[in-house]
């Protein structure tokens, strides 16, 4: 393993800053949490469980109907993290745990959110699209409702397949299982677990499916559709952050001239820890592939110095 790959697997251990799996699992799991103690409260008290759905659930899960969603918006985001059995969400969360890993382990920190959200709103979307448009289902508008977190782990899955299909888990067989194969399997199980549900249901996790390998197709292309995203994000964090750094201003006095080759002086970034931390950030934050080649060269050129 070469040392940008060993330094940025170390930071996406369990319990490190910004690992975005954990976070995610975390926010998934503390809503199911919040909704079964609000469902207890219903049973507990006085208040009749038939007000539990249109008082709590309804306002959380997304609508089919258009003019309902219009005074639920938020509902685009908060279904997709909301789950009503233990099983529907201990399922979600595990294939979320093992295709988000490897994601992370392969692009970064900044790409899991991201995708996961555009699975989700790709579902949402869809999923209302289909109802409107399915004749058979068009009565059942006012009635019918999206939930759970299973098209954004699908975005996630067929992403991360996307990046690396002949990628191997579980080595001790045979040499390890290609991830292809689990996501067929994923896919697989998935659609069954959907049972006699509507096709608008199958419809939004196959949205979810096509949202995951566009977004790593054109990440290929140079086109970053985590950038907003990001960009978001970080400002949110610097806007509740008192102590967050100052905005740097490129140091211009990093580097020594070393005379070589045809042009009288040639710059060489001057290799420092600071620097290397720097970029094994980046890579962990957005991925080796976006280095530049400078930053590249200094890696290589710092794993020599420590070969020696």
């Amino acid at each position: 393993m070469n040392l940008p790959e060993e330094r940025s697997r170390k930071k996406l251990m369990l319990g490190s800053d910004g690992n975005a799996l954990v976070n995610l699992v975390v926010v998934i799991a503390v809503a199911f949490v919040l909704l079964k103690f609000v469902y207890v409260i219903y049973q507990l008290s006085d208040m009749d469980l038939a007000h539990y759905d249109p008082n709590v659930w309804n306002w959380l899960a997304f609508p089919a109907s258009f003019e309902k969603f219009m005074t639920r918006p938020w509902t685009i985001i908060t279904s997709m993290f909301i789950h009503r059995e233990v099983m529907h969400l201990v399922a979600n969360l595990l294939w979320l745990w093992m295709f988000g890993y490897i994601l992370q382990d392969l692009t970064g920190n900044r790409k899991l959110v991201p995708i996961f959200l555009y699975g989700g709103w790709a579902g949402c979307i869809v999923f209302a699209a289909a109802n409107y448009l399915i004749p058979r289902l068009q009565p059942g508008i006012d009635t019918s409702w999206f939930y759970g977190s299973n098209a954004a782990v699908m975005a996630v899955a067929i992403a991360t397949t996307t990046v690396a299909p002949d990628y191997r888990i579980f080595p001790m067989i045979n040499g390890g299982i290609p991830l292809w194969i689990i996501s067929a399997i994923f896919v697989v199980v998935d659609f069954a677990g959907i049972g006699r549900g509507p096709a608008s249901i199958y419809l939004a996790h196959l949205a979810g499916a096509a949202i995951g390998f566009i977004f790593i197709y054109q990440m290929r292309r140079g086109k970053d559709w985590s950038d907003w995203i990001n960009q978001f994000f970080d400002w949110i964090d610097n806007l509740f952050n008192p102590d967050r750094p100052a905005k740097k201003k490129k140091s211009r006095d990093s580097f020594f001239y070393k005379v070589s080759g045809k042009a009288p002086f040639k710059k060489y970034p001057h290799v420092t820890q600071q620097r290397i931390d720097q970029i094994l950030d980046k890579i962990n934050q957005e991925g080796y592939h976006l280095l530049t080649d400078e930053e590249k060269d200094i890696l290589r050129r710092a794993a020599n110095e420590d070969d020696l």
